[in-house]
């Protein structure tokens, strides 16, 4: 079951000057930054009572996010939602005929577990499902 709006993610060339920016914006400053190898991204998350913004720039030529800023330019790239089971949610979704980007769920950045839907099944929106990972 989708709980709530997790976070919202905006792809940025240059995550200094962005955080400079939002951190006007928003009159607040990021409040953890963080390198996902495995995406190829370098994020920073802002937050504002129960919102997220996850800053996101690409660390590599090749990864999603720079392919993202190549094709669109900067802006908002994805929404996540958190999810209580992860596994189960991506197994109803699936059944509801969506695309899953992937198959079983992956490590994310801020500590969750993540599965991203393809945007051609949710009207050019990327969706991520996240869910907090217990240790």
């Amino acid at each position: 079951m989708l709980t709530n709006v997790e976070h919202i993610g905006i792809a940025v060339r240059d995550i200094t000057t962005s955080n400079d920016l939002f951190t006007k914006l928003l009159n607040v400053a990021p409040y953890k930054a963080e390198t996902v190898a495995a995406e190829g991204v370098m994020t920073s998350f802002f937050r504002i009572n129960q919102t997220k913004i996850e800053l996101l720039e690409a660390t590599s030529p090749d990864s999603p996010i720079a392919k993202f800023l190549e094709k669109k330019g900067e802006g908002i790239h994805h929404i996540a939602f958190e999810v209580e089971n992860i596994e189960t949610e991506m197994e109803r979704l699936k059944n509801e005929g969506f695309t899953l980007l992937n198959e079983i769920p992956k490590r994310g950045a801020d500590n969750k577990l993540v599965c991203f839907l393809h945007p051609k099944g949710t009207n050019g929106v990327l969706i991520e499902l996240c869910q907090e990972i217990k240790e």
